[in-house]
């Protein structure tokens, strides 16, 4: 007999089982005990501004290594970093990452740290999940531990992955302070740091190395400075020694980290506890910590402190533009003429591909000296604070992160090479 369709039962679908939500605010500053995935389930969606993530590199040592003479290197031979293969460790890949992604705001961007055993297929991960990867970092150590066997090139560095939560996110990228520790150079993609070692490397009770993979505080610094600003919420689901909670106390940024050896916590809460922070806010200085007002270049036209008709230079003054009253500048005569912003003005006369025309455009005095019109942007934006101008400069609106590489981001700059605008800004 045919059975009706009413007749039969329909089919059982799991109920995923209740999650203990956790406040991300009642946490900030504490280290969550359990499973990393367990743990960012209980965490609202969209609620930390950045992430950095120190995974297990899956290093696949089949046994202990031997110096030449014999002795025993500590190498990472914890459980924690063995996968029975590949699959199972994407599989671990994916999981957490998805959720990094879920828990991450919009604006966000999450730091992926490994080394050639497992950063690629964290990459391949990374964009699977709809991630968009900004850079590839190399950490190039500087004092690397060498290869024993003589078999291999010495392993002198790691990669970290910097990812846009997608294509759309308006991330931040703090580019005049990392320029400012640089020594007002561009910061590049290569970093030049040593390994954690001496006074920094923690030590258990038997002197040996208390975490066999602890980064160095120079790191997590630098990561921190680049892309968050003073009071957002830094998660770290491999939190371990607690390296990314000793550099966010000290930079004024919150923090949440994640561990499941009860060891590494108890390290980590009592190294944090111990560690210093930043007494004056006004010390952390930044890209954004508050935004000094936009001055558009007409606004300089308006106010009298670049009359139309003024004749600017490049520093080396072989082009000259003339500035309009429309706030755009002009060069040439006729048919051969052309006008645009400052900026676009300055890509054709420099034949880059982009140009900040605030640096590139010169005034020349009667003695020949030429003075950046950057100088009067400050002038004039001092004049209009309330308060005296401090070391905190204004920071563009941000691009997404598919623009970013449209506009060509990847090129390489030159040392000298002035701060990098869209030519259409």
């Amino acid at each position: 007999m045919r059975r009706r369709r009413s007749d039969i039962a329909p089919a059982r679908i799991p109920v995923p089982a209740p999650v203990d939500p956790i406040d991300p605010e009642a946490v900030a500053g504490s280290v969550l005990a359990g499973d990393c995935i367990e743990v960012m389930r209980r965490l609202p969606a969209g609620s930390v501004d950045m992430i950095f993530a120190d995974p297990p590199y899956n290093l696949q040592l089949a046994g202990p290594l031997h110096r030449p003479n014999n002795s025993r290197v500590a190498a990472v031979e914890d459980a924690w970093d063995k996968f029975p293969d590949f699959a199972a460790y994407d599989a671990f890949t994916h999981a957490w990452m998805a959720e990094a992604r879920r828990v991450l705001k919009p604006q966000g961007t999450i730091w992926v740290i490994g080394s050639y055993h497992n950063i690629f297929r964290v990459g391949a991960a990374i964009q699977d999940l709809g991630f968009w990867i900004l850079n590839d970092v190399i950490w190039r150590k500087t004092n690397p531990m060498p290869n024993f066997r003589g078999r291999r090139f010495t392993n002198a560095h790691e990669t970290l992955i910097w990812a846009a939560r997608d294509a759309r996110t308006r991330y931040r990228f703090n580019y005049k302070a990392l320029k400012r520790l640089n020594d007002g150079l561009q910061m590049r993609s290569d970093w030049l740091l040593p390994i954690c070692s001496g006074p920094e490397r923690l030590k258990d009770g038997d002197g040996r190395k208390a975490h066999a993979t602890q980064k160095p505080l120079a790191l997590l610094y630098r990561v921190l400075q680049a892309a968050t600003a003073p009071g957002d919420l830094v998660l770290d689901p491999f939190f371990g020694t607690g390296s990314t909670g000793v550099a966010a106390k000290a930079l004024g940024r919150r923090f949440i980290g994640i561990e499941r050896d009860p060891g590494y916590v108890e390290l980590a809460t009592r190294r944090i506890a111990e560690a210093p922070e930043t007494p004056d806010p006004k010390l952390l200085g930044g890209d954004g910590v508050e935004r000094e007002p936009r001055i558009a270049f007409g606004l300089l036209v308006e106010t009298g402190l670049l009359p139309v008709g003024t004749k600017l230079w490049d520093r080396h003054a072989r082009h000259s533009v003339k500035v309009r009253a429309d706030g755009l500048v002009e060069t040439g005569r006729g048919r051969s003429a052309a006008f645009g912003s400052i900026h676009q003005m300055g890509v054709k006369a420099s034949g880059g591909p982009s140009c900040n025309g605030w640096t590139f455009w010169h005034t020349r005095a009667r003695n020949g000296t030429l003075t950046p019109i950057d100088e009067l942007r400050r002038r004039l934006r001092a004049e209009m604070a309330e308060e005296p101008p401090t070391a905190v400069e204004d920071v563009d609106e941000p691009p997404t992160a598919a623009a970013e590489d449209a506009a060509g981001a990847g090129g390489e700059p030159t040392a000298d090479a002035p701060a990098v605008l869209s030519a259409t800004n």
